[in-house]
């Protein structure tokens, strides 16, 4: 009888975070919730559901770092997760860029932009994405996540 040998395949997964986020934990917390960002992270990559992914975790406040990062490691990420904060409601250049690299990606946001302000509820980044999550905090990232491992 032949021994098989199963391989645990290992993803790798980009996730980024736009504009603000560096100040969670601090800002508007009724909103965001008390963790920092690099907390949030720090959950996520050592969560159960996460041992075999290899993040790599970037946040910038700049456009068009945002996009310089996807265009860099384009040839290592099998999928994106991405918060693009305010950036989500007007970047058309984010929005090309992730249709440029033609990946899975999935916009994630801490609260429900549907049900704050009017400005918020238009996502030009949705549409390119393989799924939008929000409103559920820090569980977002983490349901990304398992949405791209079963896909």
């Amino acid at each position: 009888m032949k021994s098989v040998r199963l391989l645990k395949i290992t993803m790798n997964i980009l996730v980024i975070n736009g504009p603000n986020l560096n100040l969670l934990g601090e800002r508007e917390s009724d909103i965001y919730g008390y963790e920092t960002l690099d907390e949030l992270m720090y959950w996520l990559s050592n969560h159960d559901e996460c041992k075999d992914v290899n993040f790599e975790f970037y946040q910038s406040n700049h456009e068009g770092k945002i996009i310089d990062k996807i265009h860099e490691k384009r040839k290592w990420f099998n999928a994106i997760i991405i918060n693009p904060g305010a950036l989500t409601h007007y970047s058309y250049a984010i929005r090309d860029c992730l249709l440029a690299v033609g990946v899975t990606s999935i916009e994630v946001h801490l609260s429900d932009i549907a049900k704050r302000e009017a400005f918020r509820k238009k996502s030009v980044i949705s549409d390119v994405c393989f799924r939008s999550l929000n409103g559920r905090g820090k569980i977002s990232y983490l349901d990304a996540v398992k949405i791209i491992k079963n896909r």
